[in-house]
């Protein structure tokens, strides 16, 4: 990285854009040879982290995640394929989407098995919060997301104050 270059200078999409894979083994299985939910949640906040790292190269810590549903299991022997991005940057937190496929690569199969946004938020090495360059959607895709994102943002907002005021 150029060291003259302005930390906060917007950056595409791609630049965050991470691929991470996984083989179900039977160590991160259940009794019937389905991979773990709590497994597949571990995975998913990992392969986020990677593109909200990537994104803002600084430290990040994940605040939410948002509804998770798993749709199709993924079984011993499977391949779990996890592709993530940053969708929006908010000052010192970012949207990261993460699209989870399941790979029976003996049947030549592939599914969508989840995805998720979960927020990030970039820290210091003492966790403190620091800024986040923007984030520059260039496809149809990516500008969709973006503005997806926001409204995703501003529903979190009213669901964190709902839940405030019913906290006795």
């Amino acid at each position: 990285m150029d060291e003259n270059r302005d930390p906060l200078m917007p950056r595409p999409v791609r630049d965050s854009q991470s691929e991470m894979n996984e083989i179900v083994l039977t160590n991160v299985s259940n009794p019937l040879g389905a991979l773990l939910g709590g497994r597949l949640m571990h995975w998913i906040d990992m392969a986020g982290a990677m593109a909200a790292h990537r994104h803002s190269r600084h430290y990040v810590v994940t605040a939410s995640i948002d509804h998770l549903d798993f749709w199709t299991p993924a079984h011993v022997g499977d391949l779990v394929i996890l592709r993530s991005s940053v969708n929006r940057v908010f000052t010192t937190s970012m949207e990261v989407g993460v699209q989870v496929m399941v790979e029976n690569y003996l049947l030549e199969e592939c599914k969508n098995l989840s995805s998720a946004y979960l927020t990030f938020v970039a820290v210091d090495s003492a966790g403190r919060h620091v800024k986040v360059p923007p984030v520059i959607p260039e496809t149809e895709e990516q500008r969709r997301r973006y503005e997806d994102a926001g409204r995703r943002r501003e529903i979190r907002r009213a669901e964190r104050e709902r839940r405030r005021s019913n906290t006795p």
